[in-house]
């Protein structure tokens, strides 16, 4: 028993033609590919979002986004910890000028100083 709706022969109600089964499968076919076709797009967009952050997709590097996320969290706090998390913000470094391929004296430095 064919799964067409009106097999080869048989009369369409609504236009009083007879069906032809080759019809019937050729559209169903390409119904199906596009059905699929439909669907890798899909797969395929689905897959292309995800592999990508969404602070790389915002032109952001990690870095980036880890201290702008960081400063919100911090600006959330109550006090007394937000007094405490600023504390720890704070960074201190060393620059040392190299001449002649040897290091002279470093400097200790803090974020908030200009060079």
């Amino acid at each position: 028993m064919s799964s067409d709706p009106a097999p080869k022969g048989q009369r369409i109600p609504e236009t009083g033609r007879e069906t032809d089964n080759r019809s019937f499968q050729d559209r169903r076919e390409r119904e199906r590919e596009r059905e699929r076709e439909r669907e890798r797009e899909r797969d395929a967009m689905a897959s292309t979002a995800a592999a990508v952050p969404f602070w790389r997709a915002a032109g952001m590097t990690y870095i980036t986004y880890s201290n702008i996320c960081a400063s919100l969290v911090r600006g959330c706090l109550k006090e007394p910890y937000r007094s405490e998390a600023a504390a720890r913000e704070k960074v201190h470094f060393a620059v040392s000028k190299w001449a002649n391929g040897k290091p002279e004296k470093s400097s200790i430095r803090s974020d908030s100083q200009a060079e």
